[in-house]
C-alpha cells in the first residue's frame, strides 16, 4: 500500500519549536516533489512548504519563511518540516503529499491542493499559551 505518514505535531506555547515527519511505505520518496500543506478550523487547506526531488529547489509560503525549514533524507525515505518561532496562526492540521507531476513551486503547492484527494491523517499542531 502505498502512503505517506505525518508525525510529530503536539501543542507547543508561542515561539516555541516543533519537528513534522514524513515517512512513506510502499514507494520511495526520492522521484517526487514533496509538500507541506495546513488546514486551520474553518479554513481551506493552505500549500506551506515543498522540496524539489532531486534539486535541492524549496518553497515557503511568506507566512512561515524564516521559521521553517524543509529538508529530506531520501536514505530513510523521510522529509522533516522544522518549524521555529511558532505562532497562534500556525495551528493547523498539517498534511505532505506528493505534488504529483508538479515542480516544487508555489503554483504547484497551490494547485496541487485543488487536484489531490487522497490526504493522509495529519498531525495536529496547537500553539498556545
Amino acid at each position: 500500500q502505498v502512503q505517506l505518514v505525518e508525525s510529530g505535531g503536539g501543542l507547543v506555547q508561542p515561539g516555541g519549536s516543533l519537528l513534522l515527519s514524513c515517512g512513506a511505505s510502499g514507494f520511495t520518496l526520492d522521484l517526487h516533489a514533496i509538500g507541506w500543506f495546513r488546514r486551520a478550523p474553518g479554513k481551506g487547506r493552505e500549500g506551506v512548504s515543498c522540496i524539489g526531488s532531486n534539486d535541492g529547489t524549496t518553497y515557503y509560503t511568506d507566512s512561515v519563511k524564516g521559521r521553517f525549514t524543509i529538508s529530506r533524507d531520501n536514505a530513510k525515505n523521510m522529509v522533516y518540516l522544522q518549524m521555529n518561532n511558532l505562532k497562534p496562526e500556525d495551528t493547523a492540521r498539517y498534511y505532505c503529499s506528493t505534488l504529483g507531476y508538479y515542480h516544487c513551486s508555489g503554483y504547484g503547492l497551490r494547485t496541487w491542493i485543488y487536484e489531490y484527494n487522497d490526504w493522509g491523517q495529519g498531525t495536529q499542531v496547537t500553539v498556545s499559551s
